[in-house]
C-alpha cells in the first residue's frame, strides 16, 4: 500500500513513522555519530526520542537532522567533513535491486539542503553523492536542480557513468516529474531524456526499475513523446531483450489503463474484432461483499489480448472510474476465452471511500470496450 508522508498505512494503528524511527533505529544512528569527539550518544537518542511524539515521518527526519545538526560545527564545510566521518557503510554493491538504505541516514541530504544550497553547491553535490551510496538522495538533489539547473545537470551527466548503481538511480530518480512525495523540480520534462538514453541499457534492475517509472511518469505530462523512445531503445539492441521487454511494460502501465493505442501497439496488443459477453453474477453487492462477474470473448483471428475491467464508482458529484488488470491470454481464431472475477468492495478502505448506488462495470480488450453491466451497491447493516 502507498503511505503518504505523514507515515501511516497498512492498517489501523500502524505507523510507517514508528517503524523506520524508534529507539532501535536512532541508537544506531547515534552510534554512528558517536565516533565524533564530543558526541554524546545517549544525550542525542534521549532528545531525538522526545521529539517524535505528534510527528509524521518526514517531520521525524527533519527533527533528526536538527538534532544532528546542533552537535556538530557550524561551518558547512566543517560539517560536511563531520557527516562523511560519521556516514555508515555503503550499501551492498553486489545487490542489484530493492537496496533503498534506511531513512535515518537522509541526514546528509538534509543538511546539504539546509546549509550548502547557497554558498556550497559543489561541497553539497559531493556530500551527496557520497550519502547516496548509503540513502537514496532523490529528494535532496531536486533543490540543487531548481537552484543551479545547469550546474547540477552537468554533474548527473557524470553520475550516469559512476560505477555504484546507487549513484547512476539517482540520476533517473532525482529527476522524475512525478516523484510521490518530493517537491517538483523546474526543468521542462524531456530534459532528463539525455540521462535515460543512456541509463536504459543499464545491467542492475535498482536503476531499470527507477527509469521505467520515469518514463511512466513522462506518460502522464508527455505522452506523445513515450512510446517512439521506447521503440528506440528496443530496436537498439543495446539491452538484453527480455529486460527491455519488462523496462517497456512497466513504462506503458498508465497509458495501457487508458487503452493508447500506440502504446498497446508497442506491447503487441492490436486491435482486433473482439466480442465479448458479460454476465453479472451479483446484481446487488453490499458493502464489504464481492462483486463477480463472468465475460466470454471471441475474435475471427488468433490474437494476444490484455483484458481490463473498469468500475465506475457513484460518488457523491457524479462518477469515478478505476482500472484492474484481468488477464493475458491469447485468443485463438473461433474459440471462446471464459474469464471469471470476484473483486471485493471493501468499505474501509483508506484511499477509496464506496457510495451506495447504481455502478458500472466495462470490459476492455486491447484498450477496446467490449462489454458493460452495472451492479447495485447497498449499504452494510450496521447492526450485523
Amino acid at each position: 500500500m502507498a503511505r503518504g508522508p505523514d507515515g501511516q498505512g497498512g492498517g489501523a494503528g500502524f505507523s510507517l513513522a514508528d517503524q523506520l524511527f524508534n529507539a532501535d533505529s536512532v541508537g544506531d544512528l547515534a552510534r554512528e555519530y558517536s565516533v565524533l569527539p564530543g558526541f554524546d550518544p545517549d544525550a542525542f537518542q534521549q532528545e531525538v526520542l522526545a521529539g517524535f511524539p505528534n510527528l509524521g515521518l518526514l517531520e521525524r527526519l527533519d527533527w533528526i537532522a536538527t538534532c544532528v545538526e546542533k552537535r556538530l560545527p557550524a561551518g558547512f564545510p566543517a560539517m560536511a567533513d563531520a557527516l562523511s566521518a560519521a556516514m555508515a557503510p555503503e550499501l551492498d554493491a553486489d545487490k542489484t535491486d530493492d537496496d533503498f538504505g534506511r531513512f535515518i541516514h537522509a541526514v546528509p541530504g538534509i543538511l546539504a539542503v539546509r546549509h550548502g544550497l547557497e554558498t556550497h553547491r559543489d561541497l553539497s553535490l559531493d556530500l551527496i553523492h557520497a550519502a547516496t551510496k548509503r540513502f537514496s538522495m532523490e529528494f535532496y538533489i531536486r533543490p540543487f536542480i531548481n537552484r543551479w539547473p545547469d550546474e547540477t545537470l552537468a554533474r548527473l551527466d557524470t553520475w550516469c557513468e559512476d560505477e555504484n548503481y546507487h549513484v547512476r538511480r539517482l540520476v533517473s530518480e532525482g529527476t522524475r516529474p512525478r516523484l510521490p512525495w518530493a517537491r517538483n523540480i523546474d526543468i521542462a520534462p524531456l530534459v532528463p531524456l539525455r540521462y535515460l538514453d543512456r541509463l536504459y541499457a543499464d545491467p542492475t534492475r535498482y536503476v531499470t526499475r527507477s527509469l521505467a517509472n520515469h518514463m511512466n511518469d513522462l506518460s502522464k505530462v508527455v505522452p506523445d513523446d513515450v512510446v517512439p523512445r521506447l521503440g528506440a531503445w528496443a530496436d537498439s539492441g543495446a539491452q538484453d531483450p527480455k529486460e527491455m521487454a519488462w523496462i517497456t511494460r512497466h513504462s506503458l502501465r498508465t497509458a495501457v489503463k487508458r487503452g493508447e493505442r500506440g502504446a498497446l501497439d508497442l506491447l503487441g496488443y492490436h486491435a482486433g474484432d473482439v466480442t465479448g459477453q458479460l454476465r453479472i453474477l451479483t446484481p446487488q453487492v453490499t458493502v464489504g461483499a464481492a462483486l463477480e462477474f463472468e465475460i466470454e470473448l471471441c475474435a475471427p483471428s488468433d490474437l494476444p489480448v490484455m483484458v481490463d475491467y473498469r468500475l465506475r464508482f457513484k460518488r457523491p458529484k457524479g462518477s469515478a472510474e478505476k482500472v484492474f488488470k484481468l488477464k493475458t491470454a491469447k485468443l485463438a481464431k473461433g474459440d471462446m476465452l471464459a474469464l471469471s472475477k470476484t473483486h471485493k468492495l471493501k468499505g474501509n478502505a483508506s484511499t477509496f471511500t464506496l457510495h451506495p448506488g447504481t455502478h458500472g462495470v466495462t470490459v476492455q480488450v486491447n484498450g477496446q470496450d467490449v462489454a458493460n453491466g452495472e451492479f447495485e451497491l447497498v449499504a452494510a447493516d450496521p447492526s450485523t
